[in-house]
């Protein structure tokens, strides 16, 4: 904003990337701190089915304190996602590949790898 003050939250709203017929949208979970894995499970999966509907509202998808991205069910391989203010960082997750990897042993075996990609606010974290 124009203060150009660090704003601290009592709460973490996650952004959580989900694919909708026009593209990914990008709905908040509010108040993940206060949330099992299997809270987080569930709204995600309710988020997903809003969004396969065309039914996210705009106050679905505002606000967050940090997001997560999957551009790999599209099939990225690379990429640097970029911060939405006020955001502190974001982390994106590419598709799974099988891939050459050296193994404890010394030799070359396929084993799936995903690249991660976390940009962020340096001022923040």
């Amino acid at each position: 904003d124009a203060t150009n003050e660090i704003v601290y939250r009592n709460y973490v709203d996650i952004s959580v990337a989900v694919a909708s017929p026009n593209g990914l949208v990008v709905p908040v979970l509010r108040n993940t701190e206060k949330m099992s894995f299997a809270d987080v499970e569930k709204a995600i999966a309710m988020y997903g089915k809003k969004a396969k509907e065309g039914a996210l509202a705009l106050e679905d998808m505002a606000g967050g304190t940090f997001t997560i991205s999957n551009g790999g069910v599209f099939g990225s391989l690379f990429g640097t996602p970029i911060i939405n203010p006020p955001q502190s960082a974001i982390l994106g997750m590419h598709a799974t590949k099988m891939r050459p990897m050296v193994t404890a042993g010394g030799k070359i075996e396929a084993r799936p790898m995903m690249y991660l990609a976390l940009t962020y606010d340096h001022r923040l974290i």
